[in-house]
């Protein structure tokens, strides 16, 4: 029972509706419903009976409170989103509209605490607790997070393995020869998740463990040379995001079926250390070694672990929002390891809070540091890269996004890399622009890494 109340998904009008339905009708009880007992209060002249809940006027009250309630709520979306930037986001009028209704059901049911009526009082505590279950579902659409109560509540539902069969990156192999393979009797039909530990052996950063793709052609007994991708989630998140939410194995999946089971392997370290965490991507005192842990410690890992080509042709990194950031800031510095990048919705720079905060904690306090490592600066330090590869989403919603896309796009053309672009349409800073983006730009960036071109849409 337990394990078929995980699968119970969460994305369906069939649940959506019903949700929203008893929300409304608890908030209508709630203003307009039954009329409270009347309270009495004895005084010299007799019994004064106080109607706190009751009539007209305490009707105008509580709807006075869900309009007041709705406006605190898009007050301190646009204050704590838009002015202080808090998010790192622009919040979707949809995600507004949500935050909105949970605050009014707040104020209309603290008002009813107030007027009374122990009957209502419930009433309004149920109503609340409603909304904003009903709130969470419509956010999580609009992100396009969760499909199931599991991916929500299991961070990391990958079981953890061995990688039995090490095969070390053979040197000069730099792509499979698509034309000369072919796939033996017995090669499973689908890609292979599982969960494992790299060690921080050089850079003693506290990773989480992460999260690897086999396709079927690395799981037969004499595997094909393949090309790596390198993936990293956004911030606050964990490596497995990008596989339970972003879905790049479904993708990939589509995408071995039609080449006999070729397809690049995922690697997704844990650059943060914590959901809550953001190192940045890069060594600090303060915050820990990231950068280290993913261009040593994971880097030697594949190497050692896994049956990779060695050459930067075929060797890709990428990633949403911070992890974005992060892998333009590592294929911009190592133009040697990477020759292909995917960024969905980077940033214009690393940042942790504000540009002070950002110098302080990862920086040592030296601004002079922190503006040499921002991507701009790394690719003009490193210009001209030769070979290099670097596709570019955003959701057409995404103002803020798109503006640092756009910049950084233009300073990789100036470098001398190769650059295509995805809009994904209707969407802002959310994963229906990373399924987007991943279903139209894996294409170009499998085959830069030397794979066949193919289909990898859902």
């Amino acid at each position: 029972m337990p394990s078929d109340l995980l699968q119970l998904p969460i994305v369906l009008p069939a649940v959506l509706v019903p949700v929203d339905v008893v929300a409304v009708v608890l908030v209508l009880l709630t203003v307009v419903g039954p009329r409270g007992r009347s309270r009495g209060t004895d005084t010299p002249a007799g019994p004064v009976r106080h109607r706190w809940d009751r009539g007209l006027p305490a009707v105008l009250v509580r709807v006075a409170a869900l309009a007041v309630g709705a406006g605190i709520g898009l007050v301190a979306v646009w204050w704590f989103g838009d002015v202080r930037d808090l998010f790192g986001v622009s919040f979707t009028p949809v995600t507004r509209m949500w935050v909105a209704f949970t605050t009014a059901a707040v104020l209309l049911f603290l008002v009813v605490l107030v007027q009374g009526g122990n009957g209502r009082r419930v009433v309004a505590l149920a109503a609340a607790l409603a909304v904003a279950l009903t709130a969470g579902l419509g956010i999580n659409v609009d992100f396009g997070a969760y499909r199931t109560i599991g991916e929500a509540v299991t961070p990391n539902p990958y079981p953890t393995g061995r990688l039995d069969h090490q095969h070390p990156a053979r040197a000069g192999a730099h792509e499979v020869d698509a034309a000369t393979w072919t796939a033996p009797v017995g090669m499973p039909r689908h890609g292979r998740t599982l969960a494992v530990r790299i060690p921080a052996t050089v850079s003693r950063f506290h990773a989480r463990r992460a999260v690897v793709w086999l396709p079927p052609a690395a799981q037969v007994a004499d595997p094909p040379t393949l090309p790596v991708l390198v993936v990293l989630s956004g911030q606050p998140g964990q490596p497995s995001d990008m596989f339970q939410t972003g879905r790049i194995g479904t993708f990939l999946d589509r995408y071995a079926a039609a080449h006999q089971g070729l397809a690049p392997i995922v690697v997704s370290p844990d650059q943060l250390g914590a959901p809550e965490r953001n190192p940045m991507c890069v060594d600090s005192r303060r915050l820990g070694r990231s950068a280290t842990y993913v261009m040593t410690d994971t880097v030697r890992w594949i190497r050692q672990h896994l049956d990779v080509a060695s050459t930067r042709s075929a060797w890709g990194i990428g990633g949403f929002s911070q992890g974005a950031t992060c892998s333009m800031q590592f294929s911009s510095a190592h133009p040697e390891v990477f020759g292909a990048t995917l960024a969905i919705s980077s940033e214009l720079a690393p940042a942790n809070g504000s540009l002070e905060h950002t110098v302080d904690v990862g920086f040592g306090g030296s601004r002079r540091a922190y503006d040499r490592a921002t991507p701009e600066a790394l690719l003009a330090a490193h210009a001209p890269y030769r070979g290099h590869l670097t596709v570019f989403g955003y959701g057409e919603d995404d103002a803020p996004y798109e503006r640092s896309t756009l910049a950084l796009r233009a300073a990789s053309a100036r470098a001398g890399i190769a650059t295509t672009l995805v809009v994904s349409p209707g969407s802002a800073h959310d994963w229906n622009t990373v399924r987007y983006v991943l279903g139209r730009g894996l294409p170009t960036v499998i085959a830069h890494l030397g794979l066949p071109v193919g289909e990898v849409r859902r």
